[in-house]
């Protein structure tokens, strides 16, 4: 392979792995934004944070690819780029971290509405309203809980 060759696919590699820094960087933003979301419980910048975390999730798997091709034509220059490669990856797993925390505080809140709900409509759970067939029973009744 020629030498200009070779210095062209280096800056190909290194512009790409550039590109997904900053795209974890910012994903890792998104998520901390999702996190201030939830706790203000506001539905609106919960909205912004997922549209732009879906953006940047497929922006990655994209650069992603290009990374792929690049190494597997020349595996010397993937090699050269390791330290690089591996704090995208660190990163990725911080934001994976980030993730899970936020899918859990948005299981708990569901959690908690689904308990709310099953005390204001009667039902004592939610195996209660699908039957073995899969059809749905809701018996919309609704109860007494004080009277005056």
């Amino acid at each position: 392979m020629s030498r200009p060759l070779q210095h062209e696919l280096n800056d190909a590699l290194a512009a790409v792995l550039g590109d997904m820094q900053q795209a974890v960087d910012q994903l890792a933003q998104v998520l901390e934004a999702e996190r201030a979301a939830l706790d203000a419980r506001d539905s609106d910048a919960l909205d912004q944070a997922g549209t732009r975390k879906q953006a940047l999730m497929l922006q990655l798997e994209q650069l992603d690819a290009e990374r792929q091709q690049l190494a597997c034509e020349q595996p010397a220059v993937a090699a050269a780029s390791t330290s690089t490669w591996s704090k995208v990856v660190q990163r990725l797993q911080y934001c994976h971290l980030l993730n899970q925390r936020n899918g859990s505080v948005v299981s708990q809140r569901l959690s908690q509405t689904r308990r709310a709900l099953a005390v204001l409509t009667g039902h004592t759970g939610e195996s209660e309203l699908y039957g073995r067939s899969g059809e749905l029973h809701a018996s919309l009744r609704s109860q007494v809980l004080a009277a005056v």
